[in-house]
């Protein structure tokens, strides 16, 4: 239940936050680039636009709790 909560807010919070979004997105894309080191761009790219809805829904916790960290860091809190 725990893990649903927290699937749902970080779902919330990209969908009404676009700063937030956009850096998720290039996170996750960034992230599953990476584990697809076989694929040559085109391919990636192709890959990545018929998966990222469902990687982006998958990856929403992690990157909402990436983002929180990347932003502590920036500021130093």
């Amino acid at each position: 239940m725990e893990r649903d909560n927290l699937m749902h807010g970080a779902r919330t919070a990209l969908n009404t936050i676009p700063e937030m979004r956009e850096w998720a997105e290039n996170y996750l894309k960034e992230k599953t680039r990476g584990e697809k080191p076989e694929m040559s761009d085109e391919e990636f790219e192709k890959y990545w636009k018929y998966h990222k809805p469902e990687i982006m829904h998958a990856g929403a916790a992690e990157a909402a709790q990436a983002w929180r960290e990347d932003r502590r860091l920036e500021t130093g809190d």
